[in-house]
Formats: structure tokens, C-alpha cells, sequence
């Protein structure tokens, strides 16, 4: 995946990296649902393949959103780690889920979570963004 800036522009630049239909579904699943290993991304409810999967997480990486380390408990995995700007992503995502919630056909119980997140505001995201950065920087 390229992210070759065409502008200055900040949601240019954003959309560039994010853009796509995938790289914001894997930061959800860091987020979300705990997945840290490849073959957790894979089995999402949105039948990535592995090609892209690797070539997001590639990118993912390169870009400084995220971390990949050795598992120490199989020498064959890997652990991908939200960073500081991974986890300053969290608001984004808040904001998607409710407007996804609000417009579109969502699943009753991810929208209601959605919506309480986005609902919570700023004291809400912060405890979340607290956790995700006790979970992923340590």
C-alpha cells in the first residue's frame, strides 16, 4: 500500500494512510477486540486475505501507528502493539462507530456501544486511550 503524499492537506495526508477498507478495521481489532497475532486478524467477521493483511500491518508499521515484537510464548508469532499515535486514533474510531450507528444498519449491540462510547466524550476516551496504553506501551 502506498502512502505517497499528494498535499498538504491534513485529512489528505490522513486519508492516504487510512484511506482504504482495512487499515482501520485491524487499529478496531488492536482496540476493540484484543487481537495482537496475524492469524486473530484474520478470522474478523470481514474476511481480510493474508496478502493485505500483511501489506497493512507492513504499512501499519513503517508508519509508526503500530509495533511488531517476537511472542516469547511461540517462537513462530509475532505481537502487534498499538503505539502513541495508534492509540490517539481511538477518538476516530469513536466518531465512525457513532455516525455508523446512527446511518447505516448496524448490529444492535456495536451500535449501542458506539454510541455510548462517542456519548461518554472526552472523560470516556480517556480512561479507554488509559488502558490501550497500559496494554500496548506498557
Amino acid at each position: 500500500m502506498s502512502t505517497r503524499e499528494r498535499s498538504g492537506c491534513p485529512i489528505s495526508l490522513s486519508l492516504e494512510l487510512f484511506g482504504d477498507r482495512w487499515t482501520l478495521l485491524i487499529i478496531r481489532d488492536l482496540a476493540f477486540a484484543g487481537k495482537k497475532h496475524f492469524r486473530e486478524f484474520l478470522q474478523s467477521d470481514e474476511g481480510i486475505s493474508s496478502r493485505t493483511l500483511a501489506e497493512r500491518l507492513q504499512t501499519l508499521q513503517e508508519e509508526g501507528i503500530l509495533t511488531r515484537s517476537d511472542d516469547p510464548t511461540h517462537r513462530l508469532k509475532a505481537i502487534y502493539r498499538l503505539t502513541e499515535a495508534g492509540v490517539d486514533l481511538l477518538p476516530v474510531l469513536a466518531t465512525l462507530g457513532a455516525w455508523g450507528s446512527k446511518y447505516r444498519k448496524a448490529d444492535d449491540d456495536r451500535a449501542r456501544i458506539a454510541t455510548e462510547l462517542a456519548g461518554g466524550g472526552e472523560p470516556a476516551l480517556a480512561r479507554i486511550k488509559e488502558r490501550l496504553r497500559q496494554e500496548n506501551l506498557g
